[in-house]
């Protein structure tokens, strides 16, 4: 399948996967391939709360990664460094965007075996949101 054909049918799943509907909605989803000789790499999107309460994500993970973590860049005295957030409240109606230089996600130990990745969100032990995306190389 073509890179276009694969980006869109990615998109329509995507559209297809975070309804309206959904409490959580994600878009603009961006996850990029590992390069060559790395086993990791980052990811970005937007998370939207169409609910009327908080809901506060404890915990991301993907079948091609052995490991996903969301962190956050900051400046602190003049140095950038970047930290891990061990969970995530979005307040209700509110909208965070994972970006790069700000907060993204950590993709570790990519297992190799797909030209897509799906990105699980908890909540506790309950699963709020899945999304899958063609991984950009």
């Amino acid at each position: 399948m073509s890179r276009a054909a694969t980006l869109l049918a990615c998109t329509l799943l995507l559209t297809a996967c975070s309804t309206n509907d959904a409490p959580l909605v994600a878009e603009d989803v961006v996850i990029n391939a590992p390069r060559p000789a790395m086993r990791m790499s980052a990811g970005y999107l937007t998370l939207s709360n169409k609910s009327d309460a908080a809901i506060t994500i404890t915990g991301v993970t993907s079948p091609e990664f052995a490991a996903v973590e969301m962190h956050e860049s900051i400046l602190e005295n003049g140095v950038s460094r970047m930290i891990e957030l061990g969970e995530l409240s979005i307040g209700a109606g509110a909208t965070v965007a994972f970006e790069p230089g700000g907060k993204h996600l950590m993709l570790m130990g990519y297992r190799g075996e797909s030209d897509t990745a799906t990105l699980q969100f908890y909540t506790g032990d309950t699963l709020v949101l899945s999304v899958t995306a063609a991984l950009v190389r």
